[in-house]
């Protein structure tokens, strides 16, 4: 396997962006390219294991570290506007397809924050892809009142405020590895502001709101032990959604990453399956 290279990007407002790439090896047959999109406070270095698996299918893989996060420029877990994250993803999706050969399929993979951004795109048409993978998408943050409270509020008073995201590491995955790894990552941070989160509250429930009018192919595929993300919300689009458009799959018992749970065989044959069928 070919080693991933980590290159400069200039979003359209100047911005700096880390993108990462996983060319084919030498002698694969191009399929396609895999745009994937990380999770809060993480990056998109973390992603190395599933590129290659999808290198090994065929498919170029490309990542990149968003807004405030990883090698990216921005404060850590700031949003300087609602719509930044979208902006960021159609910049990258752009650019990317003006460099595929002609006719290639280009897939979306986002995960958990990178799912709800990658839905969203596709909902608001800011993104022309051919297929998408949505894995423990933030469709429902599972706020209790308190929290609720401070997104309708701090991003009036405070909207570039950080604080702590909250989330617990320990329930990433049952693999004891991955969790240490996970802590041990300086270029994983904890932080998250009052505009964020306020995008990712008010974000998931609008994606749900448009799955009824769904056309890009889509595979959703969630944890049902998730205690990170509320699986109530991949429930709620996977209801809505037309049933031949949006293939839905929850893996009960596994935590919130299930490409890195203990035995992730059932997530990576259920993907390569589902790519097979469409390219």
């Amino acid at each position: 396997m070919s080693d991933s290279t980590l290159t400069p990007f200039t979003a359209c407002d100047g911005d700096n962006l880390a993108l990462r790439d996983w060319p084919l090896p030498a002698g694969l047959a191009l399929r396609g390219v895999v745009v994937v999109v990380h999770g809060l406070g993480e990056h998109s270095g973390r992603y190395d294991y599933l590129a290659r698996r999808l290198n090994s299918w065929g498919f170029a893989v490309r990542s990149y570290d968003q807004y405030g996060h990883g090698e990216s420029g921005g404060v850590r877990g700031a949003l300087p506007s609602p719509a930044r994250l979208v902006d960021d993803l159609a910049d990258v999706v752009e650019s990317t397809r003006k460099r595929m050969p002609s006719g290639q399929p280009m897939i979306v993979l986002g995960h958990s924050l990178g799912g709800l951004v990658a839905a969203l795109a596709v909902s608001q048409d800011a993104i022309a892809i051919q297929g998408l993978v949505l894995s423990s998408p933030a469709f429902d943050a599972g706020l209790n009142a308190f929290q609720k409270l401070l997104v309708a509020t701090l991003p009036v008073i405070a909207p570039n405020l950080t604080v702590g995201n909250g989330l617990d590491p320990d329930f990433l995955s049952h693999d004891g590895d991955v969790v240490a790894f996970y802590k041990a990552d300086t270029m994983v941070h904890d932080r998250i502001s009052a505009r964020l989160g306020r995008f990712i509250a008010d974000a998931g429930p609008l994606a749900v709101e448009r799955a009824a009018q769904w056309t890009v192919p889509t595979l959703l595929m969630y944890a049902g032990a998730d205690k990170l993300v509320d699986p109530r919300g991949s429930r709620a689009f996977a209801a809505a959604a037309p049933a031949q458009v949006v293939t839905s799959r929850c893996f009960e018992g596994m935590f919130h990453e299930i490409f890195n749970e203990l035995d992730a065989r059932p997530v990576f044959d259920l993907l390569r399956q589902w790519l097979d069928e469409r390219f």
